[in-house]
């Protein structure tokens, strides 16, 4: 929700795509989820920034690894600017038309991990991200308090079990 309120067009687009594919006055439902691929470019677009890091496992490589023949190089992350154009923007279109999945099968993106060691909760994450994110976008407008402006967002993160924002975000919901 952070980064869709400091980027109010992918917000629009979003908001768009969910009102066509699904109609203004419909709930989303889990089987519409496959016909919105904005919305999955941009949960993947989120992973990708600010992917899940369990039990306070540092987020970059911190030497080369070699795995079954591929080398990780030292500091690969979801931002690594030899992977990904512009690595520090918030850009759910670069997914669009994408093989690139979050579900352990693409080297480029894991914020779940791989193989036998991949969360056993990915599935579940997977459809919530998807139900919870489609929901609020469209149920509600979204404004932010007190006349804060989305580039005064601090996006300070903090490591836990979980992947957390250092300060919570407080956003206003009206019904459309």
């Amino acid at each position: 929700m952070t980064e869709l309120l400091r980027n109010s067009n992918t917000l629009a687009k979003a908001k768009k795509e969910l009102d066509q594919i699904i109609g203004k006055d419909n709930h989303l439902k889990e089987s519409d989820v496959p016909r919105l691929p904005y919305l999955t470019a941009i949960v993947k677009e989120t992973l990708r920034l600010h992917p899940p890091t369990p039990l306070l496992l540092p987020r970059k490589a911190t030497t080369d690894v070699e795995i079954h023949g591929f080398t990780i190089p030292k500091g690969a992350i979801g931002r690594d600017s030899t992977t990904w154009d512009d690595p520090n923007s918030f850009m759910p279109e670069r997914f669009l038309g994408s093989k690139v999945d979050v579900k352990g099968n693409s080297f480029e993106l894991l914020p779940f991990g791989a193989g036998r060691r991949i969360c056993p909760g990915q599935s579940l994450a997977l459809r919530m991200l998807h139900m919870m994110l489609g929901s609020l976008v469209h149920g509600f407008d979204w404004e932010l308090p007190d006349g804060l402006k989305p580039e005064m967002l601090d996006m300070e993160e903090k490591f836990g079990l979980t992947l957390q924002r250092a300060k919570p975000l407080f956003a206003v919901p009206t019904v459309k």
